[in-house]
């Protein structure tokens, strides 16, 4: 049946009877694909019948469908005719695993970073007002943990100001904090609450009987008496906003029905969905952690992800818990990541010192500012890509106060098979105007341990970690040391032609590069900073000396590294050409890191081939590895 629909027309016409069918098809069509891949498998199989519903009582792309966040919207994608880009989700040239419009119509905004959808709706709700076009709705899909995030809030204070405004906001909760409201009376009530007529009445009566206050205020609270009775959920309604449910989100019926009477209220209505994450698949539904989430690849019939090796956020996660058994002030803060970013250990071991604090970097950065004011050095773990949504909160809150906070940067640089969005490359640019702030970049697990002490010992200001999704790389040791920095290869030249830079992790690059450099007769030093700010100024002399610097990071180019480079040898008078190498300052397509790093010349060869044309145009003369022998 799922390959009968090319569209939500398709699924219109489907009966009643046959939409069972065709959940369970989907069902089994996510496990397959994202057992093979890995994926947001256990958010999507939590909103089939929700996503059914919501294509059989709208007219997209008419009426507009924005997902928050975009992870739950594999479903929306297989019934807006994306079945045959589905065998390669998140794969390099198949399907992207958030709503993108390059793909479809149907994928309004490209959102992929939470509690955004509402604000969005808010801004498309208000231009179909202002150009009159009265027929179309918006619809925000939002999950609870979405609505932790202020943003969120700030949204709904808008749109609940406005009585008309043309929003159907869908909750999808699949925290089940209590049960669905079943039977005929509150299905009764739910109507009345979206009807036009039972709102009028009551307008009618608050200004015949406005002059007697009491009375009005009585009839009121016996009405919303009932409801929290039948409804305990009613903060919504207290916003200003209509509410209905809450519904049973595996009722496909039930939500049609619920929804049907949302979209003709002409109004903002939250209808609230209780979901079951993971639903249909049983080691999703008994996954006691986050109902496989967001699993790897793995064994269907078992649900057990295949094995992976040692990643860059278990050497953090295991050093955590040895720097809270030796200090008391040392706290975790997250924001909804508890597992992802490593944590989650730590919350074991020491339950009274982490902080979930949910969607809310903001808060989680002011919040960690507060606990650094009151004696503690909090350490907020959280993806490089999430810290741009905090970035004041650091600046104002944190740093003018040259407060003690270690931000740990998971994801940093570039990450692949997210996508555009969660690409990591914005921190090192971003962060370099705040005052204050010191920046470390391990190049392998020992820095990381090593670097991270580093900076819990920090008193007098805000430091920040940060290292990349996936597998660690190999220890390098160093062969010598130049101020804080670690030499890893020096050039048998006194004046080498080129100084390369490593960058955490890019130091590999910059070893592989000189290995081929060298083969060209080309000499090269390699450093690795390990802190990137403020950069040590033994790279001076060390530069002044070489006739080329090549500073190479994973981050975009403008603002980052090697512009903080090629600052310091203009400051100290060093006119030494400096060449940085980086992410383009444009928003790459998804496929592997190790791919997404070679299609933008982050390789060694790609390096090696890059400085040998630089130093040639420079007309330097290079010395053949025989001569030098």
């Amino acid at each position: 049946m799922l390959s009968s629909i090319k569209g939500p027309d398709d699924v219109k016409r489907l009966g009643a009877a046959q939409l069972p069918a065709l959940a369970g098809e989907i069902r089994d069509l996510l496990v397959d694909s994202c057992a093979r891949f890995g994926g947001h498998l256990g958010p999507n199989l939590g909103v089939v019948e929700l996503t059914i519903a919501i294509h059989r009582v709208f007219d997209s792309p008419s009426d507009p469908v924005i997902w928050d966040t975009g992870h739950q919207a594999y479903v929306h994608k297989l019934l807006t005719g994306r079945l045959a880009g589905f065998d390669a989700l998140k794969q390099e040239g198949g399907l992207s695993g958030y709503p993108s419009q390059a793909e479809s119509e149907h994928d309004f905004v490209e959102n992929s970073h939470a509690s955004t959808a509402l604000s969005y709706a808010d801004g498309l709700g208000k231009a179909f007002k202002l150009k009159g076009e009265r027929e179309r709705r918006v619809v925000a899909v939002i999950g609870d943990g979405a609505l932790t995030g202020g943003m969120a809030w700030e949204a709904l204070n808008n749109i609940a100001a406005i009585k008309d405004l043309p929003v159907v906001i869908v909750v999808n909760d699949n925290g089940r904090s209590y049960s669905p409201t079943i039977g005929g009376l509150a299905s009764h009530l739910s109507s009345l609450r979206v009807n036009r007529r039972y709102e009028d009445m009551l307008e009618f009566v608050k200004d015949k009987i406005g002059n007697v206050p009491v009375l009005y205020d009585a009839l009121h609270g016996i009405k919303k008496g009932v409801k929290d009775v039948l409804a305990p959920q009613v903060m919504f309604e207290d916003l200003g906003l209509k509410y209905v449910g809450p519904i049973d989100g595996h009722d496909e019926q039930a939500m049609e029905a619920a929804l049907c009477k949302a979209r003709d209220f002409g109004g903002p209505v939250i209808v609230h969905a209780l979901t079951q994450k993971g639903r249909g698949y049983s080691p999703a539904e008994n996954h006691d952690e986050d109902q496989m989430h967001g699993p790897g690849a793995f064994d269907k019939s078992t649900g057990l992800e295949k094995p992976k090796p040692r990643i860059w956020t278990d050497v953090f996660s295991d050093e955590m818990v040895k720097l809270g058994r030796e200090r008391a002030d040392v706290v975790g803060i997250t924001a909804a990541m508890l597992h992802p970013v490593g944590l989650a250990a730590f919350a074991e071991a020491f339950p009274e010192r982490i902080y979930d604090v949910g969607i809310a970097e903001q808060h989680a950065l002011t919040s960690a500012a507060g606990l650094a004011l009151g004696g503690m050095h909090p350490v907020f773990a959280v993806y490089a890509t999430f810290l741009n949504r905090g970035f004041d909160q650091l600046l104002m809150d944190v740093a003018l106060h040259n407060l003690p906070v270690t931000v740990v940067l998971d994801r940093a640089g570039v990450t692949g098979d997210d996508g555009a969005s969660h690409n990591g490359m914005w921190d090192l640019s971003i962060l370099q105007i705040v005052p204050g702030l010191r920046i470390a970049v391990p190049r392998d697990g020992e820095r990381v341990v090593e670097l991270l002490r580093e900076a819990v010992a920090v008193t007098d200001g805000p430091t920040v970690l940060r290292y990349p999704k996936g597998a660690l790389a190999e220890t390098i040791e160093p062969v010598g040391r130049l101020g804080e920095m670690d030499l890893l290869r020096v050039a048998e030249s006194d004046e080498p032609d080129v100084l390369l830079v490593g960058v955490g992790p890019m130091a590999h690059v910059c070893m592989d590069a000189a290995k081929l450099l060298d083969a060209q007769g080309i000499t090269a030093t390699v450093v690795d900073p390990r802190w990137v700010k403020p950069l040590d100024p033994a790279l001076v002399p060390v530069a002044a000396a070489s006739k080329l610097v090549a500073v190479v990071e994973d981050n975009g180019k403008v603002g980052g590294v090697g512009d903080a480079v090629s600052r310091l040898l203009r400051e100290a008078d060093v006119d030494v050409p400096v060449r940085g190498y980086g992410i383009p300052q444009r928003f790459l397509d998804h496929a592997k890191r190790a791919k997404i790093l070679g299609q933008i010349g982050l390789t060694g060869q790609d390096l090696a081939r890059e400085i040998t044309e630089a130093v040639a145009k420079r007309g330097t003369p290079i010395e053949s590895p025989t001569a030098r022998n």
